[in-house]
């Protein structure tokens, strides 16, 4: 029997439909409109049974344009969304709506295109994830820097019933020869049982864009399961940031390569346990 594979990170968008103040001509293949029509065949081709929707823009168009589209896509089963953080009150009023969607299951700030590498330590941000930690959800961290990384212990500290995952594995050095800082900080995050982590985007992060294979990222993906446990580990596509480095089925190959070198119960539970223990969603 094959083993499912929840994604747990794909991104649509809409150039018609929602701003993405982001994605500028200067992405090249990004800058346009992705949709799950051009999704579905590489699902399938890439063995993936469902995914986890991750916000684009950190606004509430592209919320509901991503819990529009997973209500007539039978293979997404749920979206990590957005709120105004730094408005708890909008929060509130924000979870009170979304709450009556089964797809939303968590909250995305992207963080990265902040000016302020500590924006995460306003005390705003905290008041508005204890809504949302109290409400059941999770929050998405997409930290590109040591700094993004430095400010989860306060997070967590201040709403310490916060469920957080790192998208991308916070990019990795996987061309420097040696963890430095990036691994303290995963060392560190690491004993923190509510902190996950997400196995994706791991073509672009590796910096080699075309050659990137098994064995550039084994050394690593291998060293932060062992550091995280399986149950701390989950699987994501990146699509479409993915078309970068070789597309979707090409990452979900090498990445399906390195977890057969794993033990048959850590298999499975990356490849779709994790993801359904932490979104709390199913596989129909």
């Amino acid at each position: 029997m094959t083993t499912p594979i929840i994604d747990c990170h794909q991104h649509l968008w809409d150039l018609s439909k929602v701003e993405y103040a982001w994605l500028v001509p200067a992405y090249g293949p990004l800058y346009r409109t992705y949709l799950p029509t051009e999704l579905e065949p590489q699902i399938k081709e890439a063995g993936v049974s469902a995914t986890i929707m991750v916000q684009s823009a950190n606004s509430y168009a592209d919320t509901v344009y991503m819990l529009d589209q997973a209500d007539v896509t039978p293979w997404m089963i749920g979206v990590v969304g957005w709120t105004d953080l730094l408005d708890p009150a909008d929060t509130a009023r924000a979870i009170e709506r979304f709450s009556k969607n089964r797809y939303f299951r968590g909250v995305r700030h992207l963080i990265h295109e902040e000016p302020d590498p500590h924006w995460l330590l306003q005390p705003a941000v905290w008041e508005s994830l204890q809504l949302l930690a109290d409400a059941g959800y999770s929050f998405d961290v997409v930290a590109t820097k040591h700094e993004h990384l430095e400010c989860l212990p306060a997070v967590s500290e201040h709403v310490p019933n916060l469920r957080m995952v790192i998208d991308h594995m916070a990019q990795p050095p996987f061309q420097a020869g040696e963890l430095g800082q990036w691994g303290e900080d995963m060392q560190a995050l690491a004993t923190n049982p509510n902190i996950y982590v997400k196995i994706s985007g791991l073509g672009t992060a590796s910096g080699d864009w075309e050659g990137w294979s098994a064995d550039s990222i084994r050394t690593i993906v291998h060293w932060t399961i062992d550091l995280f446990g399986a149950e701390r580990c989950m699987l994501g596509g990146d699509w479409p940031v993915s078309v970068l480095a070789g597309g979707y089925v090409k990452a979900f190959t090498i990445y399906k390569q390195i977890l057969a070198e794993r033990s048959p119960a850590e298999q499975e539970q990356i490849s779709y346990k994790t993801a359904q223990a932490f979104y709390g969603v199913g596989l129909g």
